[in-house]
Formats: structure tokens, C-alpha cells, sequence
């Protein structure tokens, strides 16, 4: 499979760079020669089915999950297996999942800083006048003092989104974001990461949300069966899908 570039200059060092990944669970083959590249301030959504190596791609670039083969550089460097080049390149790419992650026991304010003071070294005071900023900005500022178990989905996430937000990353990956959300809380969710992809942020988005990705993203990257299928703008992948698999997809969804 060519190897997916996208960008103007060929000086560009993407953010985020996969070649010819691999990665199976037992005798089963969940990701097969995945190459692509994520360039600073895009926004790349991934979509597909269900079982067809999304989550498993997003885990895989910042070695939650590790790979079998292949490379997964950041702005150029490889990620290594495991030691503190890891950690630190690591510390570089947020992440935000699903089931949101945070700690139960400590409250709002105490899960915002605590990555900024312990891989970042700030200062509790300088960790929680930035964190504030940032849970006004993603809009629960005022839960700051609660647990997470006192606040809605949508509130959790998006805490989840401003705790990335302070370790001041490079790229930030959304795994399904919005699935464990009832409906009413996945468009505050998806504000919040409309206004970052406008900022500039790079993203990379596993979703279900296909207006989302028909408005916000750079690029759709359609997989199934662990390997990329297709990738396009957003205007010409749901206008004129190429796969049939892809037109499948999109027709199955159309009533949903």
C-alpha cells in the first residue's frame, strides 16, 4: 500500500506518522500495513464499521496497544517499545477515550493538574490558574471543587478534553468520544472539539459522527476489516465514495 502523505511542502514533518503498521490479537489480524500521516492542524476523522481496527489504530500511536511491525514516528522521531523516550514522547499526544478515565476520588481541578505537576514540573499554583482557564474554556469552570461521579457525561468529557488540553500537546486522539454519551450531551461535546479543530489543534477522530466529519474534518479515512480503505475530503468521500464497501457503509447508516 503507497504510503499516505498529505501536505504542501515536502520539507513538512507530520505530527504524526504510521508506516506499514501491523498489529494482530492472537490469529487475528486487526490492523494490516496501515501508513498514513497526520500534519500539523489537521484534522483527521477515521471511520468504518464496527471491528475494523479504529480504536485498536488510535491505541496503537501513543503504545497502548503495541504493534507487531512497522513504525510510529512523532515530528520525525520513532516511538520506542517502552523507557523514559517513550514516556516523554508520549506526553506529547493527548488522548481522549471513551469512557472518559478520569480519577474517581480526586476532584475536577485535582485531575487537571496533576499531569502538568508531575511530568511537567509546574507549580500547583501555575498548574491550577491554567487549569481553571481551560475548564472555562471547555464550559464547567464552576464544577471545578466536584468528583466526577457528580458531574453528566458531557461535563466529564469535557474535563477529559481540558485535562489533554494542559499537558500542552502536540496532536490530541479522540477515541469515540461521544458513544458513551447520551444523545443530549454529544453536541456539547462536539462544540468543544469543533472550536479546538478551529484553533488549530491536530486531531485525530475515531467517530460515529458523520456530520462531524462532514464538517470539521481535513480528511475522512474509511477502514474495515483492519485496513484503510479509501481516504478523501469529507465533500468527496460522502458524495462519491470509490469502495463499495465504503458506499455500503454510508448507505447502512443513512437511516440511523
Amino acid at each position: 500500500m503507497p504510503e499516505k502523505t498529505i501536505g504542501t511542502g515536502s520539507n513538512d514533518i507530520p505530527v504524526i506518522q504510521l508506516k506499514h503498521v501491523d498489529k494482530h490479537f492472537g490469529s487475528l489480524h486487526v490492523l494490516k500495513d496501515i501508513s498514513l500521516s497526520v500534519k500539523k492542524g489537521e484534522v483527521v476523522v477515521i471511520i468504518g464499521p464496527s471491528g475494523s481496527g479504529k480504536s485498536t489504530l488510535c491505541r496503537t500511536i501513543n503504545r497502548l496497544e503495541t504493534i507487531d511491525s512497522g513504525e510510529i514516528l512523532i515530528e520525525g522521531v520513532k516511538m520506542p517499545q517502552e523507557g523514559k523516550e517513550l514516556a516523554r514522547l508520549r506526553a506529547q499526544i493527548g488522548m481522549v477515550f471513551q469512557s472518559f478515565n478520569l480519577f474517581a476520588h480526586k476532584t475536577i481541578i485535582d485531575n487537571v493538574i496533576l499531569g502538568p505537576m508531575d511530568v511537567l514540573h509546574k507549580s500547583r499554583k501555575e498548574a491550577k490558574e491554567e487549569a481553571m482557564q481551560l475548564l472555562k474554556r471547555v464550559g464547567v469552570d464552576s464544577q471545578a471543587e466536584k468528583v466526577p461521579a457528580q458531574l453528566s457525561g458531557g461535563q466529564q468529557q469535557r474535563v477529559a478534553i481540558a485535562r489533554s488540553l494542559a499537558m500542552h500537546p502536540k496532536a490530541i486522539l479522540f477515541d469515540e468520544p461521544t458513544s458513551a454519551l447520551d444523545p443530549e450531551m454529544i453536541g456539547e461535546v462536539l462544540d468543544v472539539m469543533t472550536e479546538l479543530a478551529r484553533e488549530g489543534m491536530t486531531m485525530l477522530v475515531v467517530t460515529h459522527e458523520m456530520n462531524f466529519a462532514r464538517r470539521v474534518a481535513s480528511r475522512v479515512i474509511f477502514m474495515d476489516g483492519g485496513s484503510i480503505i479509501e481516504e478523501n475530503t469529507p465533500d468527496e468521500f460522502f458524495s462519491h465514495p470509490k469502495s463499495q464497501r465504503a458506499q455500503d457503509f454510508l448507505n447502512s447508516i443513512k437511516d440511523h
